[in-house]
């Protein structure tokens, strides 16, 4: 599980909070449904601070409602500060992965995401949260790293599809067979018999460009584009247009899958309780 707000962001708000009061800390915090860690063990002479860690060890830094709320709280104490005050805390909340608004303190995540609802049904959807804020971080100035991150969060959307469908999942399958496979139970492949307009000559030309998708981003990753394979020579030409491109690419497909299996009217719904595995 990878943390959406790193520890030296969190370390950095707990010192901005001696700026705050006690009443402030707390009426933030409670308002978003965080209670005080009672097994906290941080030791402070100040007492703002040590109350903010209470709070900060009550959220779950690696789920991303948790860490929705948790950037309300950022937005409502820290706005309104001065710059050379709070310049520090917003720098590594950037390096993070998140834009600060100017105006309104407004915090969003940089890059791509998710809706909560594609995600909440999933038994777990942990390997997609991590995959995807991995995106988050490194879209700003890692293309080789969003580009191998962007490739792994197909791979781990085809995978959590299939457990979701109760088909047996194989640890040593590529990602075209992943994909394949995962479009299949779906009744996503184009080789699917659909009744309706996933059936269609035209849905199907859609499915079969989606399908090549994954496989173009794996042999871009494979080619030395992405992080995964030592590369033996630095990568000469690799821009942030790349990046975007793998990212884009990757959230078409996921976005279908998740859609698809979260969809109640979907025809796999209707085919039957589960595919063969």
């Amino acid at each position: 599980m990878v943390d959406l707000v790193s520890r030296t962001t969190r370390g950095l708000f707990r010192d901005l909070m001696t700026g705050s009061t006690f009443g402030e800390i707390s009426a933030a915090f409670q308002d978003e449904g965080f209670a005080r860690s009672v097994t906290c063990t941080y030791q402070d002479t100040s007492v703002r601070r040590t109350l903010t860690q209470e709070y900060l060890e009550a959220v779950n830094w690696s789920d991303f409602e948790h860490v929705s709320r948790a950037l309300r709280v950022f937005e409502r104490l820290v706005h309104g500060f001065e710059p050379e005050y709070s310049g520090r805390f917003l720098n590594s909340l950037r390096r993070d992965g998140y834009a600060i608004d100017k105006e309104t303190g407004h915090i969003t995540p940089i890059g791509p995401q998710f809706s909560l609802g594609s995600l909440t049904n999933l038994a777990d959807p942990s390997a997609i949260r991590e995959q995807l804020g991995r995106i988050q971080r490194a879209f700003v100035d890692d293309p080789a790293l969003t580009i191998g991150s962007a490739k792994e969060l197909i791979e781990s959307t085809a995978k959590v599809v299939l457990r979701e469908r109760g088909v047996h999942v194989n640890d040593k399958a590529d990602l075209p067979e992943l994909v394949r496979e995962a479009q299949r139970v779906l009744m996503l492949h184009p080789s699917s018999i659909t009744p309706g307009p996933d059936g269609s000559d035209a849905i199907k030309k859609i499915l079969g460009a989606v399908s090549t998708i994954a496989t173009g981003l794996a042999e871009l990753r494979n080619r030395g584009y992405g992080t995964g394979h030592g590369a033996a020579t630095t990568r000469i030409g690799l821009h942030s247009r790349h990046a975007h491109l793998a990212v884009n690419a990757a959230l078409t497909w996921c976005h279908l899958m998740l859609d698809t299996l979260a969809d109640p009217e979907a025809p796999w719904r209707r085919a039957g309780t589960k595919p063969a595995s």
